[in-house]
């Protein structure tokens, strides 16, 4: 799990993830063009995803194809759970309170 809080605290990681969710497999050229790091920089962050599982890649001819794989999330959030729900229990009585006092 400590890889996968390592890997989603950077922005341009996070960036590159959101793009896979939302456009599928891409290549680290269509990772590359819209950041502003070269290919091997892109290169290094995906190294780093993949160590934490976060990323599965596919080859696709002479290309590698990049994509989401989420499940690591999934014990991410299983572990956030429980202080989630503390904290709506929290804000819901502070949200009581304040409506009472007025």
């Amino acid at each position: 799990m400590e890889s996968v809080f390592t890997a989603v605290a950077d922005p341009t990681r996070r960036e590159m993830l959101a793009r896979m969710q939302s456009e599928g497999p891409l290549s680290i050229k269509q990772l590359a063009a819209p950041l502003p790091i070269s290919r091997q920089a892109v290169t290094k962050h995906l190294d780093i995803l993949y160590a934490s599982g976060l990323v599965r890649v596919q080859r696709a001819g002479r290309e590698r194809l990049h994509s989401l794989d989420s499940s690591p999330l999934k014990e991410v959030g299983d572990w956030l759970e429980p202080y989630a729900r503390e904290w709506d229990e929290r804000l819901s009585r502070l949200q009581r309170h304040l409506e009472d006092r007025s």
